[in-house]
Formats: structure tokens, sequence, C-alpha cells
């Protein structure tokens, strides 16, 4: 369930949105006059999504390359030649 907030806590009870993202490790979500505003997240929450994203966009990037007739190697083999 999400964690959902006031922006007012933001300046009235940093500390405890600050533990609350970190012992959670998921995202505060704050609301202003009832609305969604913003979402706070520790800095390494933000950094895994980040490398995630990247991920999504390498593999789109590769499917568009394989659609387009790029010519790759079986992932079997480039693992053996890793390892040698």
């Amino acid at each position: 369930m999400p964690n959902i907030r006031p922006i007012s806590d933001l300046r009235n009870n940093f500390s405890r949105i600050s533990e609350a993202v970190h012992e959670a490790d998921e995202p505060v979500f704050l609301t202003k006059n009832g609305v969604g505003d913003m979402v706070v997240m520790s800095i390494e929450h933000y950094e895994r999504q980040m490398a995630r994203i990247e991920l999504y966009q390498k593999l789109d990037e590769a499917r568009s390359e394989i659609r387009a007739g790029a010519v790759g190697i079986d992932a079997r083999e480039a693992i053996k030649d890793l390892m040698k």
C-alpha cells in the first residue's frame, strides 16, 4: 500500500518522512489540497529506478536493431567467449 501524506508533512515531519523512505525502501507520495503533487524517495531507490529504466531502454534499442535486420550472436556463445 502506498505511503501517502500531505505536503505539509515535508516541512513539519521531514525526519519521519526520511525514515519512512529509507526503512521501507519505498517512495512517499505527497499531496497538495488532496491531489497528488510529488514523490519523495531515497537516493538508493532513485538510482535503482534509473538503472532499471536504462536497462529497459537498452533492451528496446536491441529489439529495434533486431527488427531492422541486425545480426547478433547467441548469448550462450557470448558467455563462452567471455569465460575464455
